[in-house]
C-alpha cells in the first residue's frame, strides 16, 4: 500500500483523516502527543516535527503522501512557539517533501485568512486578498504559512500539492476558536451585529482530506459545509444562551477575559462575530464532487450542552 504521513496525527482531525485513509494507505503519523488507542495501519512517532527525527521519517518511510495538520490553532500558547511550530515547521514539511520525493502535499488552513470585513464579498472565492492578518494578529502565522505552500505549489509542479480553506468545524474532537467560543455558559455578541455564518462537521472535513488525496488535487480550495446560518440562530439552535453588549465594551470584556485566561476566544476573533467571512466551495466540488453529508442541524448537535 502507498504510504501516507499525517503530522499532527494526534489531534481531533488528524485522528479522522487517518481512521478513514488506512483502508487505501499505510498511515505513518508524527505527534508531540501520544496516540495510545492508534487502530492496526497506523504509526504514530511521538516526537516534536522541529527534531532531527522527523527528517528521519521522510528518509526511511518515504512517503508517497502527506497531509500536514500541525498547527497550534489555540492564541493561549507563546505566540514565538505558536510561529515557530506553525511557520518554521511548515518550512521543514516542505523541504522534506521536495527532498525525498513526496508525490502529493495537502495543507489544512482556514477560511479565516480572509479575514471578517464590513465590505466582504456575499461568498469569497479563492482569489479573495487574505486580510485577517490586518484585523487578527493572532492568525497572523496561518497566512504565512499560506504563503510558504503557495510559493512551493508553483516551484514544485511535479508535488500535487494543495490548500484546503474550510469553513467553522465543529464536532466533539476538534479544539478551536469558534468551537470554544459556542461552548461559554452565556455567550457574548455584539449588540447590532449578527453575521452569516458557514459551520462544517469534523467528520466531513476528515473526508474532505480524504477526498483532496484521492482526486490528487492541485491548488487553493475553500471547504464548506450545508449552508449559512446567522450567528444568533446557530447559538439558539445549540441551546446556548446569548447576551448582546455594545461594541466597545465587547472589546473591553472580551480583551480582559482573555488576558485572565477565562476566554480562550481572543480579542483579535470579535470581528469574526461582527462581520460575514462566507465563501464559495464551488471550486473544490467540481474538482472533487465532494459534498458535506452532516446537516446543520446535525453538526449543531455535536457541540450541543
Amino acid at each position: 500500500m502507498p504510504k501516507l504521513l499525517i503530522t499532527g496525527i494526534a489531534g481531533g482531525l488528524g485522528r479522522l483523516v487517518a481512521k478513514m485513509a488506512r483502508s487505501r494507505y499505510q498511515v505513518i503519523g508524527v505527534d508531540r502527543a501520544p496516540w495510545p488507542s492508534a487502530p492496526d495501519r497506523v504509526v504514530v512517532h511521538q516526537f516534536d516535527m522541529r527534531k532531527r527525527r522527523f527528517e528521519d521519517v521522510f528518509r526511511t518511510e518515504r512517503p508517497q503522501a502527506v497531509v500536514h495538520l500541525a498547527f497550534v490553532r489555540h492564541f493561549r500558547s507563546d505566540p514565538a512557539t505558536r510561529h515557530e511550530i506553525n511557520v518554521e515547521g511548515t518550512k521543514r514539511v516542505l523541504e522534506h517533501c521536495a527532498e525525498y520525493g513526496v508525490q502529493q502535499l495537502v495543507v489544512v488552513s482556514s477560511s479565516y485568512v480572509y479575514g471578517a470585513l464590513p465590505n466582504n464579498a456575499r461568498y469569497m472565492n479563492e482569489d479573495h486578498p487574505l486580510n485577517a492578518s490586518r484585523t487578527f494578529p493572532e492568525i497572523r502565522d496561518l497566512c504565512e504559512v499560506e504563503g510558504l505552500v503557495g510559493t512551493f505549489l508553483w516551484r514544485y509542479p511535479q508535488i500535487a500539492t494543495s490548500i484546503l480553506r474550510p469553513v467553522n468545524t465543529l464536532g466533539h474532537s476538534l479544539h478551536n476558536a469558534i468551537g470554544n467560543y459556542m461552548k461559554i455558559p452565556l455567550v457574548p455578541t455584539v449588540m447590532g451585529f449578527n453575521p452569516m455564518m458557514q459551520f462544517l462537521h469534523e467528520e466531513d472535513l476528515a473526508e474532505a482530506v480524504n477526498v483532496a488525496l484521492e482526486k490528487k488535487i492541485r491548488g487553493v480550495y475553500n471547504v464548506a459545509g450545508p449552508g449559512a446560518v446567522p450567528l444568533k440562530r446557530a447559538l439558539e439552535e445549540i441551546g446556548r444562551p446569548y447576551f448582546s453588549i455594545p461594541d466597545p465594551v465587547a472589546q473591553t470584556l472580551i480583551s480582559t477575559l482573555f488576558g485572565l485566561g477565562i476566554y480562550t476566544f481572543p480579542p483579535g476573533a470579535i470581528d469574526f462575530i461582527k462581520y460575514p467571512c462566507t465563501i464559495n466551495d464551488q471550486r473544490f466540488r467540481q474538482a472533487t464532487g465532494f459534498r458535506a453529508r452532516h446537516t446543520l442541524a446535525e453538526i449543531f448537535a455535536s457541540v450541543a450542552p
